[in-house]
C-alpha cells in the first residue's frame, strides 16, 4: 500500500511541476516571438542516416498529392541518386513535386540528376545562385532542411542529402546527426518555412493540388515552429535561444555542429552556469568540416570553463546535430547552429517542443554521445600550445561570418 507523501505523491508533484514549467515556457515563447504553439503533434526522433533516410524516402514514395522539399546540402553519392530517383518517380506518377536547393550549398549536385528530375516534371528552384547576387546577398543562405509530404507529414533537422550522412556514426565517414518526423498541426509551420523561401524563387506559390487540409490530433506534443531569416538587429532565432537559456532552472544541454556565437551569448551561457544551472555543450572534436569555426569557438573555452560550463568534444566522427534540451521538459531541434551565421545571416527553422517523452529521447541520445566524447579540462586547456592560441586569434577578423 502506498500512502500519501510516498512515491505516488512525489510522482504527482513532479508531473505538476513539469506541466507548470512547460506552460511558463510556452507563454514566454508565444508572447516574445509572436508565434502560437500548436497542440496534438506526434514527433519521432530519427538518429543518423540509417534511421533518417529510410523514413524520408518511404514518405516520398508513398506521396499521393504533393511533395515539397528544401535543403542546403545536396551533394553526391548513392543517397543523392536515391532521392532524385524517388522524387522523379512520384512526379511521373502525377504528384506535384517541388525541390528548393540553396545556390551555394547544393552546387555540387550532379547535373544528370537535375536533368533526370526536370524531365520527370520535378520543379527545381535555386535559392540565390551566387553568380547573380550582390556580395551582401551571397552571404545570406537558405540553411533550412524540410520535407513536407501530402501536407500531413513533415521532416526537419540537421541532415543534408549526401553520403556523409549515411550510416550510424560508426566511423569518420558517417556523420552524427538527428532529424525529426512530424505529424499534426506543426506541419503547417514547417510548410510555411518552405513557402517563404519558395516565394522568392518561383512565381507560383500554390496550385490546385494543394488541398489545405486540416490536421488530426496525431499525438500529445506541444510544438512552436520558429523561422529565422537574415535581418539587421535582433531576430526570432536569437530570441528563441535566449528564452531557453534564461528559462533553464536545472540543466541546459546544447549539441551543435558549429559553435561561434557573439559575446552576448557567451556571456549568457556563463551567467546561466553561474546561477546554478548545469550547462553542457557537445561539439565536434577531431573530425570537423569547418576548422575555422571550431577555432572561433575554442577562443571562448577558457571563459566558459571558468564559469562552470562543461564542454565535450565528440570523437568518432563529425557531430552535425543541432539540439537543445532544457530541464527534461523542453527541447529545440532543427537547422540552427549556435553560431553567428545561423543566428544573423541564414534562413533557418527550429521546432520548440514542450514534451517530456520527446525530450527524454533526445537526452538519452545526448548521454550516448557523451560516452563517445572527451570532456575539456580547464587546467589542461590553459596549458594549450602557443600555436593553438595563435590559430584561435587568426580567425578573429572573420568570426561574424562563421
Amino acid at each position: 500500500m502506498i500512502l500519501d507523501g510516498t512515491p505516488a505523491a512525489s510522482a504527482r508533484e513532479r508531473t505538476a511541476d513539469a506541466a507548470a514549467r512547460k506552460q511558463r515556457l510556452r507563454r514566454r515563447l508565444e508572447r516574445l516571438i509572436g508565434v502560437a504553439a500548436t497542440e496534438g503533434n506526434e514527433l519521432v526522433p530519427l538518429r543518423n542516416g540509417d534511421e533518417i533516410f529510410p523514413a524520408m524516402l518511404s514518405a516520398i514514395r508513398s506521396a499521393q498529392y504533393t511533395i515539397d522539399m528544401m535543403t542546403f546540402v545536396y551533394w553526391r553519392g548513392q543517397i543523392a541518386r536515391d532521392f532524385a530517383f524517388a522524387l522523379a518517380d512520384r512526379a511521373r506518377a502525377g504528384v506535384r513535386v517541388r525541390l528548393l536547393l540553396d545556390g551555394f550549398g547544393a552546387k555540387e549536385i550532379e547535373r544528370q540528376l537535375l536533368d533526370l528530375m526536370d524531365e520527370a516534371g520535378v520543379e527545381v528552384a535555386w535559392f540565390r545562385k551566387p553568380v547573380w547576387l550582390s556580395p551582401f546577398k551571397q552571404n545570406h543562405r537558405c540553411h533550412r532542411k524540410a520535407l513536407i509530404v501530402d501536407e500531413q507529414t513533415a521532416f526537419t533537422g540537421g541532415v543534408g542529402i549526401a553520403e556523409e550522412w549515411c550510416g550510424d556514426a560508426r566511423n569518420p565517414g558517417e556523420w552524427r546527426d538527428t532529424h525529426v518526423q512530424v505529424r499534426g498541426p506543426a506541419v503547417d509551420g514547417i510548410a510555411a518555412a518552405f513557402a517563404q523561401n519558395w516565394a522568392e524563387c518561383h512565381d507560383e506559390l500554390f496550385d490546385d493540388r494543394d488541398r489545405f487540409t486540416e490536421h488530426p490530433q496525431a499525438g500529445s506534443s506541444i510544438v512552436q515552429v520558429v523561422r529565422g531569416s537574415a535581418s539587421i538587429g535582433w531576430q526570432d532565432m536569437q530570441t528563441l535561444i535566449r528564452v531557453m537559456l534564461t528559462s533553464a532552472e536545472e540543466r541546459f544541454r546544447l549539441a551543435t555542429a558549429y559553435f561561434a556565437p557573439d559575446t552576448y551569448f557567451i556571456d549568457l551561457l556563463c551567467r546561466t552556469a553561474r546561477r546554478g544551472v548545469r550547462v553542457e555543450i557537445l561539439l565536434p572534436g577531431p573530425h570537423t568540416d569547418q576548422r575555422a569555426c571550431q577555432l572561433a569557438g575554442q577562443h571562448h573555452y577558457t571563459r566558459l570553463l571558468e564559469a562552470g560550463v562543461r564542454i565535450s568534444q565528440y570523437e568518432p566522427t563529425m557531430m552535425h546535430a543541432k539540439i537543445i534540451t532544457v530541464d527534461s521538459v523542453a527541447s529545440l531541434i532543427g537547422s540552427t547552429n549556435f553560431n553567428r551565421r545561423s543566428m544573423d545571416h541564414d534562413e533557418e527553422v527550429m521546432l520548440a517542443v514542450l514534451d517530456e517523452t520527446f525530450t527524454a529521447a533526445l537526452d538519452r541520445d545526448y548521454d550516448a554521445d557523451l560516452r563517445r566524447s572527451v570532456e575539456i579540462d580547464l587546467a589542461r586547456w590553459r596549458r594549450r600550445a602557443a600555436f593553438q592560441r595563435a590559430k584561435e586569434a587568426a580567425v578573429t577578423p572573420i568570426r561574424r561570418f562563421l
